[in-house]
């Protein structure tokens, strides 16, 4: 047990590097990089850096600058350098979980993070729990009702959820509920109001909650479908098994067979899912619902780092992010020895 886990723990370094490496390699070749940046911005041209010239339209980056200035720019930001040596001085610092500096927040990137992350933790906690506080008994309810009108309708409607993308609801709870064409029962941006400072500690609590209503719903619909189809089915595989029967021969009630045998067998692969869905809904699928709604967490931290080239940004919280992916799986695939001792891992 330990020696795997050992094992898992060493295998986690390779990955790291191989996905950093690759990620370092493909930028190298991403035009408008952060010197053309820098140099957009001198021009007073657009972010990108990218005008159109004499000729028609070309990219002139560097163009109208002159090239002491350009020289001071790379330096600044590292570029005087080979790659080799800026990636081994990246990889480095990530070794000491230095994550560096953003080229133009004028912050650390740890400092961005702890920064967003109260946003992207709103959301992920609140969609994980949710999600699995109604799935679940949901998919227990249909498996025990399988063939019904219950079963048939909550299915059109999970899959009807499920069908219909997270910013399109977001679009469609702020045109209804948010002043759009209806009522205005909602705020349209921020999780707090301006006046947070000035409110009770039940004012606060109350003022959160009636921000976070939309978001959440736009992005807790949609999953509902995937959990509570595989309870259902997790549960009606569990029924017909032998033990399930040899348990009602013996006597057993029929609710003493559902909740002692069937719901702690059906449950293994989603409980074995925890982890890994715990930690996935705190850094994904909230890029489009936190631009929508003006929500300013990781996602939208990683996607402007991207499009601005803040490359110290982009590589940390990809380190970031990866590390927690690994780590998560490694706990997921642990998680199965304590729910099924069956397992080894020797």
């Amino acid at each position: 047990m330990w020696s795997y886990i050992l094992k898992r723990l060493l295998l986690m370094i390779p990955t790291l590097f191989g996905i950093m490496a690759i990620t370092f390699a493909v930028i190298q070749f991403v035009p408008g990089g952060p010197v053309e940046q820098m140099v957009s911005q001198l021009q007073g041209r657009n972010a990108g850096g990218e005008g159109p010239s004499a000729a028609g339209v070309g990219y002139r980056g560097r163009q109208g600058v002159d090239a002491e200035r350009i020289a001071e720019i790379r330096t600044l930001y590292g570029f005087d350098k080979p790659a080799s040596q800026r990636f081994a001085q990246t990889m480095g610092q990530f070794a000491r979980f230095d994550l560096g500096r953003s080229f133009f927040h004028n912050k650390g990137v740890w400092q961005l993070i702890r920064e967003k992350l109260p946003v992207s933790i709103s959301l992920g906690m609140w969609t994980f729990f949710l999600t699995y506080l109604v799935s679940v008994p949901l998919g227990i309810a249909k498996a025990v009702r399988a063939g019904t009108r219950f079963d048939a309708a909550t299915t059109f409607l999970v899959l009807l959820g499920y069908a219909i993308p997270s910013f399109v609801m977001g679009v469609l709870l702020m045109v209804a509920f948010a002043g759009g064409s209806w009522v205005q029962w909602f705020p349209l941006r921020g999780l707090t109001s301006m006046n947070w400072d000035q409110l009770s500690a039940m004012g606060k609590v109350m003022d959160y909650l009636w921000h976070i209503v939309l978001p959440i719903t736009a992005m807790v619909l949609g999953s509902f479908a995937v959990i509570s189809i595989m309870t259902k089915n997790s549960v009606l595989e569990e029924i017909h098994k032998q033990y399930v029967l040899t348990a009602r021969a013996k006597g057993a009630s029929e609710r003493s067979v559902m909740w002692r045998h069937v719901f702690r067998n059906a449950l293994i692969p989603i409980m074995t899912g925890f982890p890994a869905a715990f930690v996935g809904a705190f850094f994904s699928s909230s890029l489009l619902i936190e631009t929508l709604f003006s929500l300013d967490g990781l996602g939208l931290l990683s996607y402007e780092s991207v499009i601005r080239r803040d490359y110290p940004v982009v590589l940390g919280s990809l380190f970031f992010f990866t590390l927690i992916g690994l780590v998560t799986t490694l706990i997921r695939d642990l998680s199965y020895l304590w729910v099924d001792p069956r397992v080894k891992y020797d």
